[in-house]
């Protein structure tokens, strides 16, 4: 097995899935579907392969492979994963054919859309182990032309502006992600991440970019906050972080609903990944100098996104927000970690593994959650409003009995996968940044409300007469949510796997951000 199969293949196999659905796929949606989910399904079981090969108690990098491109230019192929990488490649592996499996309504072009999933899967399979920025960006960049011909030939009414904005907004942080990296690659020649890294944590970063780069009268301070600002304002945007979530609500709203899935479970953890990846370990400094603001926009987005959320009455956009929302956490935890000292490991240990939990349990709860309102819409005949529905477990009870154990690992009941990533984000925070995770509170309590007034208007109360003769999941249908909901139980009651694979990837990097 160790002679074939490695992250290249892994990267592959979607690549050349994507290929065969084009070419096989003709005018039959249905068959199609059948090959990108057997694509999809062999990712699944080579990215578990890699798994029972990767050995948690190593932390570094692993199955690594690293080929001259052009050396010249500092361009090599690297790839190698670490829990975080590999904890990600699970996820994307778990969502891809769960995303594939709720595109039922899917018709027209059957072949290009599900030619275009398998090659956004291959994208993010690529971000996720890239460790070279020229290889790296590549694949991030690949992942943004899928996802926007998803949403402009396959939304709803106002699919085109949604397109556009998330184009738009997502191309500018890469334009400044790239000047950035451009900026240290001319200081430094290198674009290897961990040797970037190892720069900026010595403070060698700072003599390089005073000698190599045409300062002027601006000290190298300066520089490289301006140089962190380019990187941060590229993973901010795709996250996203308040104020930089604007595009997120339409394009969610208007998204099908497999494509939501995608872009909330896993296209949004390549904002998180990114920060974890590039800007948190090769500007530690410059965190901790601008701890302080990141602190506010962290707080800001958990805050004003939740508050957001409850005023939303289309259930597609309350859910876009509640995502922000979750993903606010997840900054919260990563900026407070990076203002840590050496008597402080344990809290940002604690942190730092709350934020990669939140990281896998959001990318599953929300996709689930998004399933869930696809499959409402489907039957309602496409209405998705709040107060549209009433009533509805006494027609539907397996429906809200699954929806609804998603809906509560959302919110984050002790019980369910949602709690242990918050939990182990809250408890690092308040011993790192009181005062943050006391106004973050806030928006636990908010979401609280948003999620119980959902579960009160939706499946609770009079029957809406409308509703009378709906009809409750299909065993076919149950196959979109029983898994999921499984996992979700499942990691709520023992998170042990997924904290075993993180843990001491999370230590070095705690190590790493110790001022």
């Amino acid at each position: 097995m160790e002679g074939w199969l490695n992250l290249t293949v892994l990267t592959l196999t979607p690549l050349a899935g994507a290929a065969v659905v084009l070419l096989g796929g003709g005018g039959c949606a249905r068959r199609a579907r059948y090959l990108a989910m057997t694509a999809a399904l062999a990712v699944l079981a080579e990215a578990m392969l890699l798994w029972n090969r990767f050995d948690p108690l190593q932390g570094g990098l692993q199955l690594v492979e690293r080929y001259a491109w052009v050396p010249s230019l500092g361009v090599y192929y690297y790839v190698g994963a670490d829990g975080l990488s590999l904890l990600m490649l699970l996820l994307t592996a778990l969502v891809t054919p769960l995303a594939i499996l709720c595109a039922q309504a899917i018709q027209e072009k059957a072949a290009l859309y599900f030619g275009l999933v398998l090659l956004l899967e291959a994208g993010l399979v690529g971000a996720f182990t890239a460790m070279n920025f020229f290889h790296w960006f590549l694949f991030w960049e690949l992942t943004l032309i899928p996802a926007f011909f998803l949403i402009k030939l396959w939304g709803g009414p106002g699919r085109g502006p949604a397109a556009m904005q998330f184009f738009v907004y997502t191309m500018v942080g890469s334009v400044t992600l790239l000047l950035a990296m451009l900026g240290l690659f001319r200081a430094t020649g290198q674009f290897d991440f961990p040797e970037l890294a190892r720069m900026g944590r010595s403070g060698e970063l700072y003599a390089l970019v005073a000698m190599h780069l045409p300062v002027g009268e601006f000290s190298p301070r300066t520089v490289m906050l301006a140089l962190f600002g380019g990187v941060f304002l590229g993973f901010a945007i795709k996250t996203p972080v308040a104020p930089f979530h604007t595009w997120l609500p339409a394009a969610y709203a208007e998204a099908p609903t497999s494509t939501t899935m995608l872009l909330t479970g896993l296209m949004s953890k390549l904002g998180v990944y990114g920060l974890l990846r590039l800007a948190l370990p090769i500007f530690p400094h410059e965190v901790r100098a601008l701890g302080g603001v990141l602190l506010g926009l962290a707080v800001a987005t958990v805050v004003l996104s939740a508050f957001t959320a409850f005023a939303q009455r289309d259930l597609k956009r309350l859910l876009g927000y509640s995502s922000i929302n979750h993903l606010g956490y997840c900054v919260l935890g990563m900026v407070a970690a990076t203002l840590g000292t050496a008597g402080e490991a344990g809290q940002q240990a604690a942190a730092l593994n709350g934020v990669l939990l939140q990281m896998f349990n959001h990318g599953l709860t929300a996709a689930t959650l998004f399933a869930a309102v696809g499959w409402l819409e489907e039957r309602a005949g496409g209405r998705r409003g709040l107060d549209d529905f009433g009533g509805l477990r006494r027609v539907a009870p397996v429906y809200a009995g699954l929806t609804g154990m998603a809906w509560f690992a959302s919110l984050g009941l002790p019980g369910l996968n949602g709690f242990v990533g918050e939990f182990l984000i809250f408890k690092g925070v308040f011993g790192l940044a009181p005062w943050a995770a006391a106004f973050s509170t806030l928006g636990l309590l908010a979401t609280a409300v948003v999620i119980l007034t959902v579960l009160q208007r939706v499946f609770h109360g009079p029957l809406n007469a409308a509703w009378e003769t709906l009809a409750d999941l299909t065993p076919g249908e149950r196959l979109r949510f029983v898994p999921a909901v499984a996992l979700m139980l499942f990691l709520g009651v023992w998170p042990a796997p997924v904290m075993n694979l993180i843990n001491e990837t999370v230590l070095r990097l705690a190590a790493h951000l110790q001022g």
